[in-house]
């Protein structure tokens, strides 16, 4: 099994703007994410799937009521 990489820039949403407290997200090399911390970015970075990514963007777009 091999270990996905970093296959993009990391960026963070423009809804922050030049604030440091945030999350940033890239692409990985087999099509899922990495996140990490904005104030740490020579830190370690979280590594989802492309299914696991795709859960937690579908959960975010639904509200508490499942309703999307």
């Amino acid at each position: 099994m091999t270990t996905p990489t970093v296959a993009g820039p990391f960026v963070k949403s423009t809804a922050s703007g030049q604030q440091d407290a945030c999350v940033e997200v890239a692409p990985l090399s087999d099509g899922g994410r990495a996140v990490r911390d904005s104030k740490d970015r020579h830190g370690p970075h979280l590594s989802f799937s492309p299914t696991q990514w795709a859960a937690f963007t579908d959960s975010v777009k639904t509200d508490s009521n499942g309703a999307a």
